[in-house]
């Protein structure tokens, strides 16, 4: 992917990232200018094999780990030049995760686990918990609001862990195997309101982009894009 992608839309731009790795007397290249973008409403998958740096890739895109060199803009915003604390508020503000396994707070409740992080960020709790309700419905899981996790079905944590990662309105989700530890059933649930969301097409729901990995190619074809990790590059597929 390339620059030739410019809008005021673009929620990510990778220009030029690496990353290296040292092991032992030798250096491992995992990343050798990775260029990317991702626009508002679009999804696109990140494949290519374990090892080849699809997670370096994400950590780096996520602000959670510096790249050795490139430039990274987040909805518009330069953040390769970010001190920590730049970082860590653009982050909060701008990107969701989701990942494989849901990682909710298991003390809490799924409300509780929506309304933390916006509470982090200088959200009173009754705007919160408002932010919170509307997020749950948004995911079919009102219902469910005061159970916490371990009375929550697989898919309805991933659900709860989605509806958590869009509390802070992100104009980015980075998501790793979202559906990977889901059975085929639930995958597709998970997969068909995780693209409703991205789309903006869920309660009237504002649109933001997505990039995600996954090991699942019948997934993959059904997003917008896919871009594969091949010899330390993003290649178009």
């Amino acid at each position: 992917m390339s620059e030739a992608m410019n809008g005021t839309d673009i929620v990510l731009s990778l220009n030029g990232i690496r990353r290296s790795f040292a092991q032992g007397e030798k250096r491992l290249d995992v990343l050798r200018g990775v260029n990317a973008a991702v626009k508002a409403g679009e999804l696109v998958a990140l494949v290519g094999p374990s090892g080849a740096g699809k997670s370096t890739l994400l950590q780096i895109a996520g602000l959670l780990e510096r790249a050795d060199g490139g430039e990274i803009h987040i909805a518009g915003q330069m953040a390769s030049s970010l001190d920590d604390a730049g970082r860590t508020a653009l982050r909060r503000d701008r990107i969701g995760f989701v990942y494989q396994f849901h990682h909710l707070l298991p003390e809490f409740s799924a409300l509780e686990n929506i309304v933390l992080p916006q509470m982090i960020a200088g959200v009173t709790r009754k705007q919160a918990e408002i932010r919170a309700r509307e997020l749950l419905e948004r995911v079919g899981l009102a219902a469910r609001a005061d159970h916490r996790p371990a009375k929550l079905s697989g898919g309805e944590q991933q659900r709860v862990a989605i509806a958590r990662a869009l509390a802070n309105r992100p104009a980015l989700l980075i998501a790793d195997e979202p559906t990977g530890n889901l059975d085929l059933h639930t995958a597709e649930a998970v997969f068909a309101m995780f693209q409703q969301l991205v789309r903006g097409e869920a309660a009237g729901g504002a649109r933001l982009g997505a990039l995600v990995a996954t090991h699942n190619m019948e997934l993959a074809q059904r997003m917008d894009r896919v871009v594969e990790m091949r010899d330390g590059v993003l290649v178009e597929r």
